[in-house]
Formats: C-alpha cells, structure tokens, sequence
C-alpha cells in the first residue's frame, strides 16, 4: 500500500498490508535554520522510511518572535531550556503581539515546510507539530506564574490566550498552501496532575476547539498528543482529529482501553525510556504487545513522545523492522 492509503485505512479500522509506524525527535542546533532543520528531517526520513513524517521543530519556536529568549544546554530530548520569560506580571498578558507567520522563527519554520514539501512530494504525509495556547503560555511565563495567574488573574490569563490562539490560526492559515497532510497537536495541561478537570475545560478545551475546528478539511491526517502521567484523554476523544496519543506505557490507560474511548487511530505502543535503554529484543517484545493489545488495527506503532537524541540505532531499526516481519 501507498503510505496515505494505508493510514486512512488504519484510521477507519480496515485492514492494511501491515500497521504503519513512525518516530521522531527534536534536531537541537539543526531547528534555529531552516535548510539545516529540513535536511535533518529529510535525512531521518529518507533512511528509516516511516509512514509519515512529525516535523518537529524547537519546542521554542512558536515562543521566540513574542521576545523569549533560550539555549539548548545539552538535554537528552534534545529541547531548548528558557531563559527569559515573556511573562513576568499577570498585567503582561493582556500585552502581548500580533506575530506575522512570515517573519522570524515563525517564517524560518514555513520555510522549512516549503523545503520538505519540496522533496517528500505527495508520497510521504507530514504533519506541522503545533503546541497548544495553553502548553504555548507555560512557555510565556513558566509553570508557577502559569497556574498563579490561573487562580488569580482568569480574566488577564484569557486574554493572553485569545492573543496566542489568533496567532496560532494566523500561522495555520500561512501554511495552508503548502500541502500538509494536518498537524500534530500537542496538549500539556489536560493532565490531572497538573489541573483540574473544570480548570481545563475553562483554560484549555475552549481554545484547543476554537483551533481544531478552524482546520482545513483538507487536512486528513490531524493528531493530538496528550502529555502527562494522568491525561484526561475522556475529554479529548471527543475533539475533531483521526489520531490520538499518549504516553501509553507510562499511565494507566493502555492502547486497547484507549481504542475504547477514541474512534480513529491510537498512535503508540513503545516506551521512550525502553526504546532509548533497552535492546532491540526489548523493542521487539513491546510491539509485538502493543500488536496484540489492537489486533493490528488502528494502531500506528510509535513512541507517541519524541525519542531521545542518543537513542540506539539498532532500537530504531527494530521498530522499523517490526511491523514488516509482522505483515499479516
């Protein structure tokens, strides 16, 4: 099958040549330049061959043009640690900037898509990671103020999040003509461990919709991605994509219970930690259980989160390899 053939099957739960699989990781020093970041994806892409392609750029880019500053110092998962905030009084949210999706990181990563589009073509889908308005204002002001000002400020936290939701819609409608198959929307908050439920439903749910609602129909492959060790996925399976994932094997909601609660594909199944420390047996053995838990259907086999930067390549190739030796 055609990779675009064999995801929308697996999306309606019909059977395919084998279930697909991708992974993916940040590209540390190669995202602050698009031609270096595009050639980075493009690489992984072109000698691993996944179903499609997550472009996943710093996990600062959509922060930098409000004026954040930060460095990468080294980390394992290959993001950029904060050092300044944008947000330092709750007063600071209801200033914050119209961004031109053209311009700065913003336009630096549009470039990029343009690069990858350009040599993918329409034989490998790729998906824009956006960060929700919410994971985007932790980013702003950090954790403590986020939540503070939650509690304290409702009215001026709301406003910032309009502002950073209008931009959000402003960089999506930038990168509509590109031809990406959707997007990769990554959640951070809808985590009991973080937020209750009703503050979710005040501070998130609203403008996750408002943005998800707003995609092109002729985005068919559009994902969420639900962080956290307690994720309220009962609240987001109801949210208009065809993907959903989660750090399956890190929380109590397996990828069967998962199927139970979502109608399209499940996107998981493998351990960062496994896939990073373990061996290729180890791997094996794990999809093998993921493959068991959906009887291969709507599955996409992955480590939902993105891999570590030293992950072993014999780790890799065995979940390439997996899913083939398992073909029906």
């Amino acid at each position: 099958m055609h990779k675009r053939e064999r995801l929308e099957k697996t999306m309606a739960g019909e059977a395919t040549d084998r279930v697909p699989v991708a992974l993916w990781r940040h590209w540390p020093g190669d995202d602050q330049r698009a031609s270096d970041f595009a050639s980075a994806v493009l690489d992984f892409q072109q000698h691993w061959d996944f179903d499609f392609v997550k472009v996943t750029p710093s996990n600062t880019y959509s922060l930098m043009d409000y004026g954040l500053q930060d460095v990468w110092k080294g980390s394992l998962d290959g993001q950029r640690d904060i050092t300044r905030h944008v947000v330092e009084r709750s007063i600071d949210w209801t200033e914050l900037r119209k961004l031109d999706p053209s311009r700065g990181s913003l336009g630096i990563q549009q470039d990029a898509l343009q690069l990858i589009k350009g040599v993918l073509g329409e034989d490998v889908p790729f998906v824009q990671t956006i960060y929700s308005p919410l994971t985007q204002a932790e980013g702003l002001a950090g954790r403590d103020n986020l939540l503070k000002d939650i509690r304290l400020h409702p009215d001026r936290i709301k406003t910032g999040l309009n502002y950073i939701t209008e931009n959000i819609l402003r960089q999506l409608d930038s990168i509509q003509k590109i031809g990406l198959a959707g997007i990769f929307y990554v959640i951070r908050h809808a985590s009991y461990h973080l937020m209750s439920k009703a503050e979710y439903k005040e501070f998130g749910e609203p403008y996750d919709l408002r943005i998800l609602s707003l995609l092109p129909s002729r985005w068919w492959f559009n994902c969420i991605y639900v962080d956290g060790q307690a994720p309220m996925l009962d609240m987001v399976t109801t949210y208009p994509v065809q993907v959903l994932s989660w750090s399956d094997r890190c929380t109590d909601t397996d990828l069967r219970q998962g199927q139970l609660k979502f109608q399209g594909a499940v996107c998981g199944g493998l351990e960062r930690g496994n896939i990073h420390e373990g061996t290729p047996g180890a791997v094996r053995e794990q999809a093998r259980d993921a493959l068991a838990q959906t009887y291969a259907r709507r599955l996409i086999l992955s480590t939902g989160a993105n891999l570590l930067i030293s992950t072993p390549l014999s780790n890799i190739r065995m979940a390439r390899q997996v899913v083939e030796d398992n073909t029906p």
